[in-house]
């Protein structure tokens, strides 16, 4: 049986930590940041960790189950 690849997409968007959570970072930061707040594109640039409804789907992506 060959070897199952991991999702090229989500191998790029998500890393994991140390304690085995699922990190990702915000979206809508990469464009039109004109009209958006100095305060808002900060809150943006920091990561923040995957909700527990979606986690098992990205583990199964990341092959990690």
């Amino acid at each position: 049986m060959p070897k199952m690849k991991t999702k090229s997409s989500a191998k790029k968007r998500f890393k994991l930590t140390g304690s085995g959570k699922i990190k990702r970072k915000h979206a809508y930061k990469s464009h039109i940041l004109t009209k958006k707040s100095t305060k808002r594109k900060l809150r943006l640039t920091h990561s923040t960790l995957v909700s527990k409804a979606d986690e098992s789907g990205i583990m199964e992506q990341l092959r990690l189950k």
